[in-house]
């Protein structure tokens, strides 16, 4: 099967939600992920801590370079993520959209490369 990233995306300055709301966005996410696991469709997923707290790191000619983060300069940014396995790519939107609902975000699709893909 192939193996599918459901990346979650955050806006910055968009209203922080209540703690009710998270609390509700919690328990739906969990249901998500049970129903993730039950199918057989789980690999594993993780929330991220907000882009401000992102290190960038740069290793070109032979030197190393950090700066604050986040890479990208734009109010979207990452905030979790989804690793499924799904048979194909109607079934990762199918998961997508549920996931979608259970976390009130945005949720984009991308295939991992199979060995031997460019």
């Amino acid at each position: 099967m192939k193996q599918y990233l459901l990346a979650v995306h955050m806006v910055e300055g968009e209203p922080v939600p209540s703690e009710a709301d998270m609390q509700q966005a919690y328990q739906q996410v969990d249901a998500f992920n049970a129903g993730l696991k039950a199918a057989g469709a789980w690999v594993f997923a993780g929330g991220l801590h907000p882009p401000t707290t992102a290190t960038v790191v740069r290793a070109t000619g032979g030197q190393v370079v950090t700066t604050d983060g986040p890479f990208a300069e734009t109010k979207e940014q990452l905030g979790g993520f989804w690793i499924i396995k799904a048979p194909d790519l109607d079934t990762a939107l199918d998961w997508a959209a549920k996931g979608s609902a259970a976390c009130g975000g945005p949720v984009e699709v991308r295939p991992f490369q199979e060995p031997g893909e460019e």
